[in-house]
């Protein structure tokens, strides 16, 4: 399942409205992956764990790669997501503000999938694929 979702990109002069495609699979039940557009072009695509994401509406989480933490803005609740890139002295970093509405609501149809708590990884299927390669 997925869900178009608008995120804004902090930048020097303000916020840039993007496009977000969040997306989730139950076979891999640990992992929201988010596609970021400009148009057609895809700009980014990353992967988030989605008990993280789902705590970043409450509390600051994460380190490394992805942060999260709650957001007000005007009066309106988000998530501030921040992404490191593997460029130097910044380069290929963002910070993103996701409205916590709209992040709620594609979490809740993720759960309608595979419920919170209810994650289940079969560890010997994926070492078997994995060795086979």
């Amino acid at each position: 399942m997925s869900a178009p979702i608008t995120v804004s990109l902090d930048v020097a002069r303000g916020r840039v409205p993007l496009l977000a495609r969040f997306s989730y699979d139950g076979a891999d039940p640990y992992v929201v992956q988010a596609t970021f557009l400009d148009g057609p072009a895809v700009l980014a695509r990353w992967s988030f764990d989605r008990p993280m994401l789902a705590e970043g509406l409450h509390r600051a989480v994460g380190e490394g790669d992805v942060t999260f933490s709650p957001h007000r803005a005007a009066g309106v609740d988000e998530v501030r997501v921040a992404l490191r890139g593997p460029g130097v002295e910044g380069e290929g970093n963002a910070v993103l503000f996701v409205e916590a509405r709209a992040l709620t609501g594609f979490l809740e149809q993720t759960y309608a999938v595979t419920g919170a708590g209810e994650e289940f990884l079969d560890v010997d299927t994926f070492l078997d694929e994995l060795l086979a390669r």
